[in-house]
């Protein structure tokens, strides 16, 4: 077997493997500015999409610019989550040098996808293709790709223990080679029962003492789990930007979620943002949670909210996970400040920091891998800012591994 790493190699973003020069395993986006995306010219005869967040399904509508019509082979939330990330980047940038596809392209991409359940197996390019729950999203698969010589076991992004949106993976298959994310390799989480009691404690104590909290979330998966813990803990709250439309489209998927009665409560306590009439301005004074994109306060209502209650030390803006350097979220983590509109201005509302992940920490990857040991089976780590070092762990603890790199071909 061989592989080439096109992107998200000793790198978190823009992932995509090609399998035999045939099936392509994702192909992301990573937001920098110019964003950047997968190395090399590629034509797969068949695409593979993990889950659909912006760093493994973003780039997927460009494989239809040219002549080819590869099918695309996803379940069907990621479908649902890919179509509204292609859409909205189309609204954002299309036109643009940093939108690398049109309005045909997405609209290719209805007509050649094929969508299948977890452990239902399928062809593609030649390969016998099986998707495991990993965990991670609704929809979320480790892909399991066996080309009659050898088996790869692509993960994807996952997580090993349970979210109250979904469930952590159980899936081992068999396999010779496991391609292996690694985004929290150098982490330890704290158990999630504490964080989100530390959250919920901090949220009430806010509200209490007459203040507002703005709760940036992702759109995808985090805003979710956000309304889920909201309810879990009585708490008020209002749901804003794109996390809107995905809290309505995950409600068809029953299926991939953990408690779908539980979901259902959360959208039903959640009041839903229209925006119309300074709505947000109203509600910026009220005692409630706002949970809102973007998660980084890279744009979004968010960026409405925060000038509303930045000047009063009773509001509280409460993040929900990791920021990245060169972000605004991580600014206003730094420095108190936050860049709205161009103007750089100081914030007195309290500031806090929660791990939401959903991603595996070092423990969890650890013991995702352990069964993969002492045998034949070797690992190859991706998808991290520390692969080489999580490779050099895992070979010690008996599980041979190594770290490629952009543009690397390895063979198997």
């Amino acid at each position: 077997m061989e592989l080439q790493f096109l992107g998200g190699a000793g790198e978190i973003g823009r992932s995509a493997v090609l399998v035999n020069g045939s099936l392509l395993l994702d192909y992301g986006i990573q937001t920098a500015t110019p964003p950047q995306y997968p190395v090399g010219d590629v034509e797969p005869d068949a695409v593979v999409v993990s889950h659909g967040h912006l760093d493994h399904a973003g780039a997927v509508p460009s494989l239809l610019s040219g002549d080819r019509r590869p099918p695309i082979h996803w379940t069907p939330p990621t479908r649902e989550l890919a179509l509204t990330l292609a859409r909205d980047t189309l609204k954002l940038h299309g036109g643009s040098y940093r939108c690398p596809f049109t309005e045909t392209a997405v609209k290719r991409v209805t007509q050649v996808s094929e969508s299948h359940g977890y452990r239902e197996s399928f062809e593609a390019a030649g390969h016998e293709v099986t998707l495991f729950d990993a965990g991670h999203i609704p929809g979320s698969a480790h892909v399991l790709v066996d080309d009659g010589e050898t088996r790869l076991l692509y993960t994807g992004d996952f997580h090993t223990d349970d979210q109250r949106l979904v469930a952590g993976t159980s899936a081992r298959p068999d396999a010779d080679v496991v391609v292996c994310e690694s985004t929290y390799a150098d982490v330890d989480h704290d158990p999630r029962a504490d964080v989100e009691d530390r959250f919920a404690q901090s949220v009430k104590t806010t509200l209490w003492e007459g203040g507002t909290v703005v709760v940036p979330a992702f759109a995808i998966g985090r805003t979710q789990e956000m309304l889920l813990v909201c309810e879990a803990h009585d708490i008020p709250c209002y749901v804003d930007g794109m996390g809107k439309q995905v809290t309505e489209m995950l409600r068809g998927y029953p299926g991939f979620v953990r408690d779908d009665e539980a979901f259902r409560r959360a959208k039903s306590h959640a009041r839903f943002v229209t925006g119309r009439d300074g709505q947000r301005k109203r509600i910026a004074e009220e005692n409630a949670a706002i949970v809102t994109t973007s998660g980084m306060l890279s744009g979004g209502p968010a960026m409405t909210y925060i000038p509303e209650i930045r000047a009063h030390p009773t509001n509280m803006v409460a993040l929900t996970g990791y920021q990245v350097e060169g972000t605004p979220g991580r600014r206003l983590v730094e420095t108190g400040r936050a860049e709205i509109d161009g103007r750089v201005m100081p914030v007195s509302a309290q500031i806090e920091q929660y791990d939401f992940s959903a991603h595996a920490d070092r423990e969890g990857l650890v013991s995702f891998l352990d069964p993969y040991r002492g045998g034949d089976t070797e690992a190859l780590v991706v998808h991290g800012d520390r692969c080489a070092d999580f490779a050099a762990t895992l070979s010690e603890r008996g599980l041979p591994a190594s770290a490629p790199e952009v543009g690397e071909t390895v063979h198997i």
